[in-house]
């Protein structure tokens, strides 16, 4: 139940702007949790927002360090890799959301991501 409230709360703050406090709270939580794949996802994400896409790549490799299929820290490796213009590696990370247990995992927990992560890929592809 922390973990949930911790992981809520993080992303109301990013919502109101205030990414420092999101990334603070989420921190905090790591601590006290820290193989939580969940949390390290989430940092990534905000991370991804953010633009801080070292930062975000880093913490979508130890998630999936935890959690090898994690389908929302495939999708901010991907975009993160794409944004730091490694679009091989960007291509090979998004293409394991096209089938298979990550794909799984991410329709499991983020479906409305789904068409985004292809979309990306197909760009990609296509440059």
């Amino acid at each position: 139940m922390l973990l949930a409230r911790a992981r809520n709360a993080a992303f109301a703050e990013a919502a109101r702007g205030n990414l420092g406090q999101g990334l603070g709270i989420l921190q905090d939580a790591l601590a006290d949790e820290p193989m939580s794949h969940e949390l390290l996802a989430d940092m990534g994400a905000l991370l991804l927002v953010a633009g801080r896409h070292d930062q975000a790549a880093a913490s979508a490799e130890r998630a999936l360090k935890i959690q090898p299929d994690h389908g929302p820290s495939l999708y901010t490796l991907g975009f993160a890799l794409s944004g730091r213009g490694e679009k091989k590696r960007a291509i090979e990370v998004l293409t394991t959301l096209q089938s298979g247990p990550g794909a799984d995992s991410l329709r499991a927990e983020s479906p409305e991501l789904m068409p985004v992560a292809m979309t990306e890929l197909q760009r990609l592809q296509r440059v």
